[in-house]
C-alpha cells in the first residue's frame, strides 16, 4: 500500500514541477499535495509543522505568481490593458501548438493590449517586456520551489526507506 501511496505523491510532484511553467497547473500547491500524501504512508510519520510550512510556502507563492507578472508590466510603464492582454496572450500562447507559445503569447498580447490602450510601439515595446520579464520570473520562482519540494520528497523516502521496503 505504502508504494501505491508513494507512486501517487510521486505524480503530484512531477506535476508540480511541470505546473512551474503551465499556467493551468498550480505547480507549488500540486508538489505540497505530493509532500502531504506521502505523511500518509505507515513508514513516513506526519509532521504537520513541516506540512503547515510548507503550505504557508506554497500558498504565499501561489499568491506571487499573479502579482509579479502584473508588477512586471506596472513597473516598466505599462497600462491595465496591457496586463489583461498578457494573460490571454499567455492562454492564447498556451493553447497554440507553436513551440514556445507561451513566452510569445504572453508578449504579444501584452504588446496589443498596449497599443489598443492608444500607446505609441516604444511604450507597448517596453510593457511587453515587463510582462515577459515578470512571467519568466514567476516560472523561475514556482520552478525553484518545486524542485525543492521534489527533494524534500525524495529525502523523506530516503530517510525512512527501511520502512518502507518492510
Amino acid at each position: 500500500m505504502d508504494f501505491f501511496i508513494i507512486s501517487i505523491g510521486f505524480a503530484f510532484m512531477l506535476l508540480g514541477v511541470f505546473g512551474s511553467f503551465l499556467p493551468v497547473l498550480p505547480g507549488p500547491p500540486l508538489s505540497w499535495v505530493g509532500l502531504f500524501i506521502i505523511s500518509l504512508t505507515k513508514a513516513i510519520p506526519s509532521d504537520w509543522v513541516f506540512l503547515g510550512i510548507t503550505l504557508v510556502i506554497a500558498v504565499i507563492i501561489t499568491i506571487l505568481d499573479y502579482w509579479i507578472p502584473a508588477a512586471g508590466v506596472k513597473r516598466f510603464g505599462g497600462s491595465r490593458k496591457s496586463m489583461i492582454g498578457s494573460v490571454i496572450g499567455l492562454v492564447v500562447g498556451l493553447l497554440s501548438p507553436i513551440p514556445f507559445g507561451i513566452i510569445i503569447g504572453t508578449f504579444l498580447g501584452a504588446y496589443i493590449g498596449e497599443l489598443l490602450n492608444d500607446s505609441d510601439e516604444q511604450t507597448a515595446a517596453k510593457s511587453a517586456t515587463g510582462a515577459l520579464i515578470g512571467f519568466l520570473a514567476s516560472s523561475l520562482m514556482k520552478f525553484i520551489l518545486s524542485l525543492i519540494y521534489f527533494g524534500l520528497f525524495i529525502a523523506q523516502i530516503w530517510e525512512f526507506k527501511d520502512g518502507l521496503l518492510n
